[in-house]
């Protein structure tokens, strides 16, 4: 699949279809560099809690998200009590599964032993956005083996649902990773926004 010209007359990466939630996501966030550990911690779990889901469903889900998790503050996330799990659970608007939502409670404790979590993953790119220059969605792969790098030692500091094609689809939306197609219009921004 190669990138698809919208009804607007712009070209966009497949994957976004045309659900407005997913284009707006697609043109303002996906792929753009950031820099900011929390938001970063953010995306990590949220792209954790899509594993066997399609990412529109954490989407349209992440307002609930937000308020259930406090902001995904990690502070104090890493001080939910078991009653706090069992809410959790009960709370349609998220999607409940438990050992993801476990899962959650030590990811905060692991950010936390990280004095520096954005530093942390932006040195295994020293520092640099990867920009590739894919044509097709078929070009781009599920993992690679920076993202099996970083998994292995996300992993060893306690993260769970931290496996590479989680890590890969992570370092794809926060612009570790420029994968937008070459005859996306979102390409050339990206690559912009990482040059600054």
């Amino acid at each position: 699949m190669t990138a698809v010209k919208h009804e607007d007359g712009i070209c966009r990466c497949g994957w976004c279809g045309t659900d407005s939630l997913y284009v707006a996501y697609h043109d303002t966030e996906w792929g753009v560099p950031e820099y900011d550990s929390q938001a970063l911690f953010e995306k990590l779990l949220l792209d954790g809690f899509q594993a066997g889901l399609s990412w529109i469903t954490i989407l349209r889900k992440r307002d609930n998200f937000r308020a259930a998790f406090d902001g995904f503050d990690p502070a104090k996330m890493a001080r939910y009590t078991p009653k706090k799990l069992d809410r959790l659970m009960q709370d349609s608007g998220i999607v409940r599964n438990r050992l993801k939502i476990e899962a959650s409670v030590s990811n905060a404790q692991a950010y936390l032993a990280i004095p520096d979590f954005s530093a942390y993953l932006w040195d295994f790119l020293d520092g640099q956005v990867i920009t590739n220059h894919r044509r097709s969605m078929k070009d781009v792969p599920g993992k690679t083996l920076l993202a099996e790098k970083i998994s292995k030692d996300l992993q060893k500091k306690g993260f769970r649902f931290v496996g590479p094609t989680i890590v890969y689809a992570f370092m794809q939306a926060c612009g570790l990773v420029n994968d937008h197609l070459v005859t996306c219009h979102r390409h050339q921004a990206v690559t912009d926004a990482a040059r600054r």
